[in-house]
């Protein structure tokens, strides 16, 4: 969402007549015969020209891998249109993907971009889409979406999923072990819907509806015997709370400042958010009530002239304030919006009623036409266990690893990533995903 401004562009005619002013001379009449001078036309309006050429020395992506398919079947390029900022711009295939939490997964993905204003006013809006299967007898289907209007008066985000799946399941806090999972089976529903109005430059003020489900949960076959005393059923049934099935429908209100120059594919400036969830027992079935601070802040940093080299810094906390949330419910890893923090660990490794989350990522452009990249990174969280007095900043589960960029849309600057990551358990993680993690 970038700063606002309008450009006005004026072309205007005017037909001046005189009608003799004092000591004027008097004007011939109008001859019949003469030919009427042609009147000027208004020009059309046209957006804010980008800057290009010498003028900028940011390296712009000219190259994608559609442009790779193109030129094997021989086929020459396309002429961009003079408003090419208008057409939609998709990247889609079937995908084999990867993931520690899901296993190997088949499947199709896709982002849709576009500009819904002039891109020099107006952020890119994003819509990715997936639907896999995996090997884990999982059905996964992810739908978010973040949609700036014309001149981001409004932006609009939501993070709708729904999951037929299984997850490791552990007790609360860091200081947890990997020889204590318990495999579990669940289905999971999610829509979080937020819409945020722009208030004053980069400043917006927003609200929302979240709402969760976690139902048919039951263990993993081989962990019936264990399931009694698991981290789940030990959790829930000290609060009363139903074992098979637990929901969370509630409203929020948040606040955010962002100056960076895309969603996608950040290169420069910043992002701070703060948002307060209100969630209420009997609420669309909603098994309690209780509250969450969610507290947010990524910058980036142009490394050199032509910004391919950058540093990425992403900051947040996730921390429940009052009230008891449902198990599946508290701040947990890689449960972000785009499932991308805590790269080096699976899903849900780490669990507890407070999270503080830190990264920082370097990356590289390879080459300047933006065709391939290179990225690595450090990041750390921590969580609390309220059970045991375990704080926040007692324990810290740190991930780092490395990562290639293939560029799929140049003009969306959307990449399809793949990444390696370690945990503190020194097993390494395989991550498949399009776009950023942040």
């Amino acid at each position: 969402m970038c700063l606002s401004f309008r450009v006005a562009l004026m072309a205007s005619a005017f037909v001046i007549t005189t009608a003799g002013a004092a000591g004027a001379a008097p004007q011939a009449p109008p001859d019949p015969q003469a030919t009427p001078e042609p009147q000027a036309t208004p020009e059309p309006q046209r957006p804010p020209e980008p800057l290009r050429g010498p003028a900028s020395a940011i390296a712009v992506p000219t190259r994608d891998i559609f442009d790779i398919l193109r030129e094997l079947r021989h086929k020459p390029p396309k002429a961009e249109p003079e408003d090419a900022y208008k057409q939609i711009m998709v990247a889609a295939a079937p995908v084999i993907s990867y993931n520690p939490a899901s296993g190997v997964g088949i499947g199709a993905a896709g982002n849709v971009a576009f500009f819904k204003g002039f891109p020099q006013t107006t952020s890119i809006s994003s819509v990715v889409a997936s639907l896999i299967v995996t090997s884990k007898k999982q059905l996964l289907f992810n739908g978010k979406f973040d949609i700036a209007t014309a001149d981001n008066r409004w932006v609009l985000h939501g993070d709708n999923r729904a999951y037929w799946t299984s997850q490791d399941t552990y007790g609360l806090g860091t200081s947890t072990v990997p020889e204590d999972a318990i495999n579990t089976k669940y289905t999971f529903l999610r829509f979080y819907e937020t819409g945020y109005r722009r208030v004053y430059r980069r400043l917006y003020l927003g609200g929302g509806l979240l709402y969760n489900l976690h139902s048919s949960v039951k263990p993993s076959e081989e962990f019936e015997a264990a399931w009694p005393d698991s981290p789940y059923v030990t959790y829930s049934q000290a609060r009363g709370f139903d074992l098979d099935s637990q929901s969370s429908a509630g409203a929020s209100v948040s606040v955010l400042v962002d100056s960076r120059d895309g969603a996608i594919n950040p290169s420069v400036g910043w992002y701070a958010g703060l948002e307060y969830q209100a969630f209420f027992e009997g609420f669309l079935g909603g098994t309690s009530s209780w509250q969450q601070l969610n507290v947010e802040t990524r910058t980036y940093f142009r490394l050199s002239g032509d910004a391919r080299h950058r540093l990425a810094v992403w900051l947040f906390g996730n921390l429940v304030t009052g009230g008891e949330a449902p198990y599946f419910d508290l701040p947990a890893t890689s449960m972000d919006t785009y499932g991308r923090s805590g790269r080096g660990y699976v899903q849900g490794r780490f669990r507890g009623q407070r999270l503080a989350y830190g990264e920082i990522e370097y990356r590289w452009t390879v080459k300047r036409n933006g065709l391939l990249g290179i990225v690595a990174f450090l990041n750390t969280e921590t969580f609390s266990n309220e059970d045991t007095g375990e704080r926040l900043f007692d324990t810290f589960a740190t991930g780092a690893g490395v990562g290639l960029r293939l560029m799929m849309n140049k003009r969306s600057k959307t990449n399809l990533a793949f990444d390696v990551g370690v945990g503190n358990d020194g097993e390494p993680r395989i991550y498949f995903a399009v776009q950023e993690a942040f």
